[in-house]
């Protein structure tokens, strides 16, 4: 009976069947069809039970969607896919792409921006999952009883938020060290720009253009 009081009051995501891809640099998750990915010939992943879609191709175009959030993070070269879904992110004003206050973009979801390291003014998002749970003191109590209270005007549930997806766009490294994007690091899914993956550039030339380099995101994800 504990176990069951202490069931989330309110469910977290609806589920869709749609196809998708991507994530972070790494390569789990299952594939998916790429029938109704945003661009010819891409693959879809489904992490962390979130099926994910999308591309990124530097100086080209990025556009990353979680179709079942009805999510977008920037729009790339604009596709159909993206304009369907209800929500759209963008990390900053360069033209393959097109820090705030956090605000509720569903009832169990809400975003926040973040600062990202860029040539120019950029920011980051994350997704939050946002639950109600029964307080600890109201455990023992029957459902009646809880109702009752309810009723009579008494909060018997609390918040929880949990930190679902970031995406960072365009960004130097360096907001991986900033103490206000701590957040970032704790996200089930993280979406994060590598511009650069082997030696043919280092990393002070990735830097000079306001990217990252592969090598500096493996010690990070250790």
């Amino acid at each position: 009976m504990e176990h069951q009081k202490s069931k989330e009051i309110s469910e977290i995501l609806a589920s869709e069947s749609s196809t998708t891809m991507g994530r972070q640099g790494t390569t789990k998750g299952e594939e998916l069809s790429n029938k109704s990915s945003p661009s010819k010939g891409n693959l879809g992943l489904l992490v962390e039970g979130y099926p994910v879609e999308g591309l990124s191709i530097g100086g080209q175009e990025t556009c990353v969607i979680f179709p079942s959030l009805r999510i977008a993070f920037d729009i790339g070269r604009c596709p159909q896919r993206a304009i369907s879904q209800e929500y759209l992110f963008i990390s900053h004003g360069h033209l393959d792409h097109i820090v705030g206050d956090e605000f509720q973009i569903r009832k169990d979801l809400k975003v926040k921006a973040f600062r990202t390291y860029h040539v120019i003014p950029s920011q980051g998002y994350i997704i939050y999952s946002v639950k109600q749970k029964l307080k600890q003191e109201y455990m023992t109590l029957s459902g009646h009883e809880i109702k009752s209270l309810r009723l009579s005007g008494v909060e018997v549930t609390y918040t929880v938020t949990s930190p679902e997806i970031a995406f960072t766009g365009d960004t130097m490294s360096d907001f991986v060290v900033d103490p206000n994007n701590a957040d970032v690091l704790k996200a089930r899914i993280l979406v994060m720009e590598s511009t650069f993956v082997d030696n043919a550039m280092s990393i002070e030339h990735a830097r000079e253009y306001g990217h990252t380099h592969m090598s500096e995101c493996v010690p990070a994800a250790v």
